[in-house]
């Protein structure tokens, strides 16, 4: 990834993501934003007690990147599932119910997320101009929401997954991320080498998971080849982004958006 500023509003890009103006993206931090602590600075969501004044203000400014404001993008409420919509520029402004992905062909359409530790997925098909975006935790893994993202595009679109550039964004990563019963078994049930996923065992007997390597293997395992990864741990950069693992749920939510032009 590389870093990225405008009008005072740090962001990271893709490499693997194409300069040619068709497609523009944006990984926005913490920081830039006008919100007070635990929610400072640059929080996008209203689902956290932050005050909706300052949210917007700072949606504006990070929208604003762009050239886009909070009535002029497709937002979605996040249940950790693995539910794909298609969209189009009818519902920017709109608050998509019980979707972890969404996806379209439509210039003009801005994808909007917000996250604190579970992964962003970004997927986009250059021979048919479509993107995705995707909000992956141990849920959206261990149920595929990647290769979920994949099949949408390719029953909508005509997408060859081979040909699609994929990345998996700042997220919390093994080294920070220790798990339960619940999630091991859910890991177990869903991937074919799952011990390899749960590292790093601790003295008391839990493993950490590896969430972005699990999503890099469910892009893979429906058939993509070419994936980014951030490298980038929302946990041990708590100066970057908000981690509701590391700051015990008293955070904001750090935003992503990608539009066609």
């Amino acid at each position: 990834m590389k870093e990225n500023e405008k009008d005072g509003i740090p962001f990271f890009q893709f490499e693997m993501f194409p300069a040619n103006g068709r497609v523009q993206h944006a990984v926005f931090t913490r920081q830039g934003g006008v919100s007070l602590a635990p929610f400072a600075s640059l929080n996008l969501s209203v689902s956290v007690a932050d005050e909706k004044a300052n949210v917007y203000q700072n949606r504006r400014r990070a929208y604003g990147v762009v050239g886009r404001d909070t009535d002029s993008v497709v937002h979605a409420h996040l249940v950790h599932d693995s539910e794909v919509a298609q969209v189009t520029q009818a519902d920017n402004g709109t608050w998509l119910p019980h979707k972890d992905g969404i996806i379209t062909d439509e210039p003009g359409c801005a994808l909007t997320m917000n996250y604190a530790d579970c992964a962003p997925i970004f997927l986009y098909d250059a021979a048919h101009c479509a993107i995705g975006l995707g909000h992956a935790g141990w849920q959206g893994s261990a149920r595929d929401l990647p290769g979920a993202m994949v099949r949408a595009m390719t029953a909508a679109f005509g997408t060859d997954p081979a040909q699609l550039v994929a990345a998996v964004g700042p997220c919390i990563g093994p080294c920070c991320y220790e798990v339960g019963e619940v999630v091991i078994a859910a890991v177990r049930d869903a991937f074919a080498d799952p011990e390899t996923l749960l590292v790093g065992w601790s003295a008391h007997g839990r493993p950490h998971f590896d969430l972005p390597e699990a999503n890099r293997r469910n892009l893979l395992r429906a058939g993509v080849a070419q994936v980014e990864m951030s490298g980038l741990c929302t946990a041990c950069r708590t100066d970057l982004f908000f981690s509701h693992r590391a700051e015990k749920g008293k955070t904001g939510r750090f935003g992503a958006i990608l539009m066609l032009k």
